[in-house]
């Protein structure tokens, strides 16, 4: 269904990604861009009330039909759930505790995976670090898709299938990729998690389970707020590798939408990035943007010039130290 997508590589270059050279000028001119820097303090109390939310939605489920079940999993779990998602991605910054109180976050992520229902809290962290300091990096940032992907899921079809199949090939990456070591923190995040899955089911029965598992693949598919996946580094345009989106749904994702300001400055949270636009605006609003993640995912399907293979990839120079 559809042309098969020419491309049949990834676009290769042979330079560094733009984000540091551009924090080093943006805040040689405007330095009052570190007081920006530093965590959230509002960001564990709105994790705690999306936790809480998630926890009542369990209890109010498990007595359902299960046409309804169905429906609030798309309706309302899979948002919530993808929202806590980026709640976590946020958390991985340090952004809820400070630098100071590392462990205090990553527990703290943990907690947050809970109503996921999938233990991927702590080895998030340990990629999505490697992805901001080696954007792009071969055999390195496991966010740029593998052979496999670009090579298969190439005619409008096999995308929007891609699209569904997110969530798994998001799992399966890393072990392809760039596979690590499991440590005691992953041992841990998947223990408290298998724990917790349990507790729900003994406690309320497989409706509640099913809305949490559910909602997590769903709202990490086919989705609106899933756009995000490929506005953010996809290359719709030749030459840009990174894209901001500016729409209403920043609202609901802790502002990952500004990804270009995120990826310049990511010590700064996802409330504060707004500012960085609006001190720093002649650098980013020449650059390419979206109002629209839904727009997004339907021009990625559409387009028969893009596929997976349309990220922009880099051999890595010198030495790599992961995290």
């Amino acid at each position: 269904m559809g042309n098969r997508v020419a491309r049949e590589d990834y676009e290769w270059v042979y330079t560094d990604q733009p984000h540091a050279d551009r924090r080093k000028e943006i805040l040689a001119k405007y330095p009052e861009i570190k007081a920006l820097m530093g965590p959230d303090r509002r960001l564990k109390w709105v994790v705690c009330m999306m936790v809480v939310i998630q926890f009542l939605a369990f209890y109010l489920v498990k007595d359902l039909n299960w046409k309804w079940v169905f429906f609030w999993t798309y309706a309302f779990g899979s948002c919530i759930n993808h929202s806590m998602t980026l709640a976590i991605h946020e958390v991985s910054h340090n952004t809820a505790f400070g630098n100071n109180k590392a462990m205090w976050n990553r527990y703290f992520a943990m907690f947050a995976n809970l109503p996921i229902g999938l233990p991927y809290s702590a080895s998030f962290k340990r990629y999505h670090l490697d992805h901001h300091r080696y954007l792009g990096g071969d055999g390195v940032d496991v966010d740029i898709p593998t052979d496999f992907e670009g090579w298969f899921f190439c005619t409008r079809f096999r995308k929007f299938v891609w699209i569904i199949l997110q969530p798994l090939f998001y799992a399966i990456r890393p072990l392809c990729i760039n596979p690590k070591p499991i440590t005691q923190l992953e041992l841990t995040n998947i223990a408290v998690q298998l724990t917790f899955n349990v507790l729900l089911y003994w406690l309320w029965g497989a409706k509640p389970l099913f809305y949490m598992m559910a909602g997590s693949m769903l709202g990490m598919g086919l989705h609106p707020i899933s756009g995000h996946f490929i506005a953010e580094h996809y290359m719709f345009l030749k030459g840009h590798e990174t894209y901001s989106y500016y729409g209403s749904l920043n609202l609901l994702t802790f502002n990952v939408g500004y990804h270009n300001e995120h990826h310049d400055f990511p010590s700064i949270p996802g409330c504060r990035l707004p500012m960085v636009k609006k001190i720093a605006s002649e650098y980013y609003e020449d650059l390419p943007q979206y109002t629209s993640w839904v727009r997004v995912l339907y021009d990625f399907i559409m387009d028969d010039t893009l596929s997976p293979y349309s990220r922009v990839k880099r051999k890595l120079k010198g030495d790599v130290k992961q995290e």
